[in-house]
């Protein structure tokens, strides 16, 4: 067995630094730069990204404090301005007076790519619609990271974002979701984990899920389960940190008429002709004509 290196060579470092000192030496070209940056560990940010921090006339960001540690951290010196839904129609008309002055503006976000659940498409849209360039600079994203690493299809994935709050409306927008033939990924507070758990388990069936925890951070965790375990493991309990919610996407299975036919009977016993359908709809993942079509039959005792 042939024995590790201790350390890394000197000639990756050296490598590194030059390509930093190439691209800091190049000219940042006036423009709006949409910049990705760490999710948790500051060793995942790109050269190209410290250039154009380094570079830019002002960084955009959501929390000035938050950032800070970020740009302290790599001796930047840019000035950073708070670009949040707070301030956000008072500031665009600003950024956009800079752009047209011929200012080099990065836009940051808290931590991962801007405009991903943060803050920013209205000003992109804008920018684009006044004639000014756009620009990104790639880099981690929250979704993707837990993605790769989840276990569960990526052929094709369906990105949610936060889900509502409220149970009742929470519980529509998964409806909504349930017969998407993709895996599903879900941001969610760690004070809405449980509830949200078992709305899931409730109303997309008992589907294998992924709670992906401070991802890239020290304390990093997958916890990995059908919805029913995880609903019932964390029912009444609170995690804590960063997370996203992965589902996987519904099984495609042959569905009958005589299926379809015995759900809409239960379903009829407690709900409306509409609600029974649409109930029968999601659950099922089967064309509502079809259900529509055979809630009669259902109904006239055929």
């Amino acid at each position: 067995m042939s024995e590790r290196p201790t350390s890394a060579p000197p000639a990756v470092a050296e490598r590194a630094a030059a390509d930093l000192v190439r691209l800091l030496a190049r000219d940042l070209g006036p423009g709006l730069h949409v910049v990705a940056t760490p999710i948790g560990n500051l060793g995942d940010i790109t050269l190209r990204a410290l250039a154009t921090l380094a570079a830019a006339d002002i960084v955009y960001c959501e929390d000035t404090r938050h950032s800070r540690t970020l740009v302290a951290h790599f001796a930047i010196t840019t000035k950073l301005r708070p670009y949040h839904e707070f301030n956000a129609e008072a500031e665009r008309p600003r950024i956009l007076a800079r752009l047209a002055a011929g200012d080099r503006i990065a836009l940051i976000s808290d931590a991962g790519t801007p405009l991903i659940s943060d803050p920013g498409y209205k000003l992109v849209r804008d920018v684009i619609d006044a004639g000014h360039p756009v620009f990104t600079l790639p880099g981690p994203c929250a979704a993707i990271a837990a993605l790769s690493i989840a276990g569960l299809p990526t052929d094709c994935f369906c990105f949610v974002g936060f889900l509502p709050t409220r149970s009742g409306q929470r519980q529509t927008r998964l409806r909504q979701l349930a017969s998407i033939p993709a895996t599903l990924v879900v941001y969610e507070a760690p004070i809405r984990v449980a509830a949200s758990l078992a709305d899931m388990a409730l109303t997309l069936g008992d589907r294998p899920a992924v709670i992906a925890r401070e991802i890239t951070k020290l304390h990093e965790e997958l916890i990995r389960g059908t919805l029913a375990e995880l609903a019932h493991r964390f029912a009444g309990s609170e995690l804590r940190g960063e997370l996203a919610i992965l589902v996987g996407p519904p099984v495609a299975a042959e569905v009958s008429d005589a299926d379809i036919e015995r759900a809409l009977a239960v379903a009829l016993q407690t709900g409306s002709r509409r609600d029974a359908i649409l109930s029968v709809t999601h659950q099922l993942a089967v064309p509502r004509a079809r259900v529509y079509n055979l809630a009669t039959l259902v109904e006239q005792g055929e």
